[in-house]
Order: C-alpha cells, then structure tokens, then sequence
C-alpha cells in the first residue's frame, strides 16, 4: 500500500478533491461534508471521507508542486482506485484580462517540467484535461449560474523568479495564468486511464499587484468547492 497515504483499502471513495493546503481540506470537511472521519493524517497531508449529498466523497491535500501532487495522485488513482480527481486551487493571472475571483476551468496545463517525460516517457509540453470531468464542471457551472473560463494555465516549478513578465511557454501555449500542480495531475491520469480536472480561483493579477484579501479568501474559495463537489456527486 503507500507510503505517503494511511488510509486503509475502501476508505477512499472514488471522486477525490484536492486542494494543495491540508487544512483547506479540513475546512471543505468541516464545513460541507456529514459523517465525516479522518482516513489519513500521514505527514500532517490529512484526507477525509464523507458525504455530501448522500454520496461519498474525499478530501485531501496535494501539497504544493508536481513533485507532491506527483506522489499523492499517483498513489490515489494506483492503490486506492480513485478514479476521478478534481483539484482545487489558486493560480496568479498574467494579465489584466483576468480579474480576482475569476474562476478557471482547465483545459491544459502547459509546463517546462520533466515530470511526464522522465516519469510517463510523454514528451509533450502541454497536457489536457483527462476524461469526463471538464465538461462535468461546465455544466455543472451552468447549472449554478457561475461563469468560469476555459484556459489553458502554466505549470510553473518556481514561484520566485529573476526574470519578470510572462515566461515563454506560457506565451506560446496562450495562458494567462500560473499554478503549480495541475501538469503532474494530468499526466499521471493520461497514463492511468483515469478523470482528472482542475479548478483554480484567481487570487492575484501578477501586473498590477491586486489580490484577494485574507479576509474575502474564504468566501471566493467556497464557490470553487461548491463547484467541485456540485461536479463530485456526478462523477
């Protein structure tokens, strides 16, 4: 079984939300799930099992990075069965066109990391969404009156950087905006045969400085997870 996740066998439902923050994932818990337990807390990384709806659901982080998301997915979809994962998260806009709060439904994660050629021999630079969820998530967005938008994002290895402006991949591949993890999700689900998405909120616009603040984050983040875990139930 994995190393990373203690959860015993069947105590992992097979949709999977992930946010990278592990408290972020006690908070979904806490605040949307009912009869909720704790199946993992491995690392201080917790996932949770509950439902929402009446249909069982988990939670549980990715940590921050392919090299995390990498491990934590990987194992979801390989020892537990999962066989949706929707991650959840923030990204920094790269232009004025997106605004804080904008929701993002991912079409492909652009990336210069060697993630999936050294771990899955894919050489491609870019990789899309994996099966059923994406389109899941737009008509479930309809359903609820929100507006997403469909992009492609960069897959970023580095947050800090000596070079300012618009790195070169996420130009040529049309992202207005960065992340840190959703590359490494889809490619391990390509090679997997498995559902993966991902949802961000735009928490900051990286020309002008402007950010959500501390005090508005709960509240612009909740109408992600509502949308994942509207989409969850369908999966």
């Amino acid at each position: 079984m994995s190393v990373h996740i203690s959860a015993k066998k069947g105590e992992i439902a097979k949709t999977v939300l992930q946010p990278g923050d592990p408290l972020r994932a006690k908070y979904i818990a806490d605040n949307f799930l009912e009869d909720v337990r704790l199946v993992s807390k491995t690392r201080n990384i917790f996932y949770f099992t509950g439902l929402y709806k009446g249909k069982e659901i988990s939670v549980g982080a990715s940590g921050m990075g392919v090299p995390s998301i990498g491990i934590y997915s990987y194992e979801l979809f390989t020892e537990y069965d999962v066989d949706t994962i929707i991650r959840i998260g923030t990204c920094g806009g790269y232009t004025t066109d997106l605004n804080v709060f904008d929701l993002i439904n991912v079409d492909g994660a652009a990336s210069e990391s060697t993630y999936a050629k050294f771990a899955w021999e894919m050489e491609e630079e870019i990789i899309y969404h994996q099966g059923k969820a994406f389109d899941v998530i737009n008509e479930t967005a309809e359903e609820l009156a929100l507006e997403t938008k469909a992009a492609n994002i960069h897959t970023s290895d580095v947050f800090y950087r000596k070079a300012p402006g618009v790195p070169e991949i996420a130009q040529k591949y049309n992202c207005p905006a960065v992340e840190m993890e959703a590359f490494a999700l889809f490619a391990n689900a390509k090679h997997l045969g498995k559902n993966a998405a991902t949802i961000l909120t735009v928490s900051d616009i990286i020309p002008t400085g402007e950010e959500i603040s501390a005090d508005q984050r709960e509240t612009a983040l909740r109408t992600m997870m509502t949308l994942a875990l509207e989409s969850g139930i369908k999966l």
